[in-house]
């Protein structure tokens, strides 16, 4: 007989250079009828089963001993729907024929990802459990426009990357096949055949669950439902509300005792909701849950972007520990970074053999400082997978919020680079246009698509109109981390107190920009790691003063515009530097171990929370400059600083901090209002293990003329400390 396929082209079937496997084999009409050509690596017979009679119609002949069978149907000129029945040995199996089903993707979502805008590609991308003619299975597909062939391998066909090439979708890069035999929780990966002629053996960039490391494949897993937006969730992101965020890395903030294990996401959610709610924060940011190979990058260097890490778990028990805190009432922020990634040679580095997520010159795409890769945003099927990223985790895990980790590596081409090592714009600017666009469009979406989730940028220079809306020419964010608050005011606590009336200044001159963004003040993981000491430690003076210090100094922060982040730990003053790969000090809370210092501390930041959240005047206006008003601001010969919140229906309280250890009798400033103060909160309370100074509940304005205002109050400011006073009314 006359064969219809080469002997070349089986070869590079066997060879594994095939890259147009669907031209040659499935169903197809010849001069002489239809044929039906299966490559079947190591099987020894086949035959083809017609599904509408439910018979066997005719065997394949065997074109070649290694596994390639044709024949030509008997009496038949149409196409049909058939099974294979193959022996490999002496059993047979029925199985389904991936090349005999249709195309699953159209030339508009073809043209939507090739230009960037498939508003969801995470939608069609990756692999995803569908029906084909009445057959269920899952369709890979996966973008390598430069590939010679791609295959998926996996649980279901050997890891043998002649068994199921894949179909190239020329104008859209994207290789694509359904696979009925694929089920939930095999693993696979993507085997190429690069450019030059390389094998690559590829993780799905659109995973939505991989291996744990040292492993790397990805796994089969469902798309997870959607996680509606809720009008509560909605409102507590807010610029007008209390946002308190505890920041917590998930594998160390708490062990399991036995063995130092992690706890997973189930176990983690019994044991921190509880603690979040009671401890008054409204908010919990988690350090990135993306998968990542690498423990010490803490999540900072992710290759799974959209596969929550699996050492805690499943897809299915995060959506459960952030269902428990939104059913406490607590909104969830993830850190994402959509900055860089690690160049593992499973992940996105030289994909397809060229830099096809990254830059190719290594001016523009190498990080020097953490060895990473650089996006590049002005590919449109890059920035797409990344936004749509964003969406993935707002809308199918149910985060409230994303905080966009190191946004000033991304928007400078200069960024911590010599003159020479980097490449200007096209103005000659140091600006990455194409990253603050990629900002830009991300944001727009989080907003068009899922109103009431904020984004908050991690952004450490004076970069104009961060939180300005894109429409109005700024990057589009919702808050920004105030870098050059902590930065100041930690640099001040530093200081021994007979030396910070010289520097004074670091503590006000955040009013100078207050009002330029919306903020955010951070007191994040990266205080506390690589040598810098806990907050405590980084505190001067003995035992008593360090604590002290350190109480003065959340008092000030809560009191002072901007809404609050502090990372775990931190409200206990653990002693120590933060190890990732231990759990926290929770021992000084033991009265035997810490005595009840650590005690104080944990309780001050409960009440600072929960006075927060009761109190309007400290969170309303906090963008407003009718929110705030300096009463004391440059007494710095004795270090004290006293200023008013309002609230808009004229509610008012007074913060004053003392950051000396000499007490302050009868200390004068005028206020803005004749009438009685309630003292609510001092940070100097025996409560909180401090000297029990204070002002024995409430003090009365005098007629008497101080700082520019008619009424004054005389108070007792105790020794590094923070009281706060509410007006009460005439």
């Amino acid at each position: 007989m006359t064969q219809l396929v080469s002997q070349a082209a089986i070869n590079a079937f066997f060879d594994g250079y095939h890259g147009d496997p669907f031209s040659v084999l499935g169903i197809h009409e010849t001069d002489k009828g239809i044929e039906i050509r299966v490559l079947l690596p190591d099987a020894s017979r086949v035959f083809v089963i017609d599904n509408e009679k439910g018979e066997e119609i005719c065997e394949l002949d065997c074109l070649d001993e290694r596994g390639f069978f044709a024949a030509v149907i008997p009496n038949t000129r149409s196409f049909f729907a058939y099974q294979l029945k193959v022996f490999w040995g002496h059993e047979p199996q029925i199985i389904e024929d991936p090349y005999r089903f249709h195309l699953m993707i159209d030339d508009l979502e073809n043209w939507l990802l090739g230009s960037g805008d498939y508003l969801r590609p995470y939608e069609i991308l990756g692999a995803h459990f569908t029906e084909c003619d009445g057959v269920s299975g899952v369709n890979f597909r996966l973008w390598a426009p430069n590939a010679k062939r791609v295959s998926v391998v996996g649980d279901f066909n050997y890891w043998d990357g002649r068994r199921h090439p894949m179909r190239f979708h020329r104008s859209s890069g994207i290789w694509e096949l359904f696979l009925p035999k694929a089920s939930l929780g095999q693993l696979y990966k993507f085997e190429l055949i690069d450019c030059h002629g390389q094998l690559r053996l590829k993780a799905d960039p659109y995973a939505f669950g991989s291996q744990l490391r040292p492993d790397t494949a990805s796994q089969i897993s469902a798309l997870p439902e959607i996680v509606p937006m809720t009008e509560a969730r909605r409102k507590a992101n807010q610029y007008d509300q209390p946002i308190s965020i505890y920041e917590v890395h998930l594998g160390s903030w708490r062990r399991n005792l036995e063995n130092n294990f992690w706890l997973d996401y189930d176990q983690i959610a019994d044991e921190l909701i509880p603690y979040v709610k009671e401890m008054g924060f409204t908010h919990i940011e988690f350090l990135p849950l993306s998968e990542f190979p690498f423990d010490g990058s803490w999540g900072y260097q992710p290759l799974g972007l959209y596969s929550p890490t699996s050492r805690f778990g499943s897809p299915e028990a995060l959506k459960r520990l952030v269902q428990k805190a939104h059913d406490a009432d607590i909104n969830v922020i993830l850190d994402w970074v959509p900055g860089h990634f690690p160049s593992d040679t499973h992940g996105l580095v030289a994909f397809d053999g060229t830099a096809l997520y990254e830059h190719a010159d290594p001016r523009e795409g190498y990080h020097q400082d953490w060895n990473t890769l650089i996006y590049n945003y002005g590919r449109n099927e890059v920035r797409n997978f990344l936004s749509s990223n964003a969406l993935y985790w707002l809308e199918r895990i149910g985060f409230d919020g994303v905080r966009v980790d190191a946004v000033a590596s991304m928007i400078y081409r200069d960024y911590s680079r010599a003159e020479g090592q980097w490449i200007p714009n096209q103005y000659g600017g140091r600006e990455n246009l194409e990253a603050i666009e990629f900002l830009k469009h991300t944001n727009w979406k989080i907003d068009s698509e899922i109103q009431g989730a904020i984004s908050i940028a991690e952004e450490s220079t004076s970069f104009a109109g961060v939180t300005r809306p894109s429409a109005e020419g700024g990057l589009g964010f919702h808050f920004k981390w105030n870098m050059g608050w902590m930065n100041d005011t930690l640099s001040y606590m530093q200081k021994d107190p007979v030396y910070r009336q010289y520097h004074h200044n670091q503590m006000t001159f955040g009013m100078m920009y207050q009002y330029s963004e919306n903020f955010v003040l951070p007191l994040s993981h990266d205080e506390v790691v690589h040598g810098k000491s806990s907050l405590l430690g980084k505190m001067p003076g003995d035992a008593w003063q360090k604590f002290a210090n350190l109480r003065a100094y959340y008092g000030y922060m809560w009191g002072y515009p901007g809404k609050k982040l502090l990372f775990m730990g931190n409200e206990f003053a653990q002693g120590r530097e933060w190890n990732y790969q231990e759990s926290l000090d929770w021992y000084l809370l033991d009265e035997q171990q810490g005595g009840k210092w650590h005690q104080g501390v944990q309780l001050l930041v409960k009440d600072l929370n929960h006075t927060y959240q009761k109190q309007a005047a400290l969170f309303e206006l906090d963008g407003d400059p009718a929110g705030f008003d300096w009463l004391v601001v440059n007494d710095y010969e004795n270090s004290v600083f006293v200023f008013e919140r309002r609230s808009r229906s004229g509610e008012r309280i007074i913060v004053a901090s003392n950051f000396t250890p000499v007490p302050r009798h009868n200390y004068r400033f005028g206020v803005n209002e004749a009438g009685k103060y309630e003292e609510i909160l001092n940070t100097d309370s025996a409560f909180y293990q401090g000297s029990n100074l204070g002002n024995l509940g409430q003090v009365e304005a005098e007629h008497i003329a101080s700082h520019n205002r008619t009424h004054s109050i005389s108070i007792t400011i105790p020794p590094l400390a923070t009281v706060y006073l509410k007006w009460k009314g005439e």
